[in-house]
């Protein structure tokens, strides 16, 4: 029987727990999720790509369905040379919906084999983003909540480091 897999795509700047429950909920429902890191020169990113990378390798480190890779070009040509046939996306407000629906139409005009999945974030991370994160984080706020311990630990090292 064929595999079904997803590919999770973004730039994790820092992997938030917004971004672990849609990884989650798509393994409930794909039997492996892909974490595609984004190489996006055009982002000013707090942590380097292999830093992006460790973290979330580390925090999804007893999920063998979980993959974490990195990619640059076009997503969709990413997604077929994987053979996956979805790319996931959170949501977080309707605002989000009309960007990423754009992108998806985009996607779809380049491929029609590739198909794009939006889940909405639970209601706890509805807010949550990774620059309001660090944000927070570089201003010394707590970030427990919002982001797994070893990010936590990351992000203060990352922050004392630039002062």
């Amino acid at each position: 029987m064929p595999r079904k897999i997803a590919v999770y795509p973004g730039s994790f700047d820092p992997i938030t727990y917004g971004h672990l429950d849609i990884i989650n909920r798509g393994l409930r429902i794909f039997d492996k999720v892909i974490i595609a890191v984004a190489r996006n020169s055009a982002k000013n990113s707090l942590f380097t790509i292999e830093e992006r990378v460790d973290l979330i390798n580390d925090v999804l480190a007893d999920n063998d369905r979980a993959i974490v890779d990195t990619f640059d070009g076009l997503l969709v040509d990413y997604v077929l040379a994987h053979q996956a046939t979805v790319i996931i996306r959170g949501l977080r407000a309707v605002s989000d919906f009309e960007y990423e629906f754009q992108i998806a139409q985009m996607n779809r005009s380049i491929s029609q084999h590739v198909e794009t999945l939006f889940m909405m974030t639970s209601v706890p991370y509805s807010y949550l983003s990774s620059s309001i994160v660090k944000e927070v984080s570089s201003l010394d706020g707590p970030v427990e909540a919002l982001v797994p311990p070893v990010v936590k630990k990351a992000l203060d090292d990352k922050f004392r480091s630039l002062k």
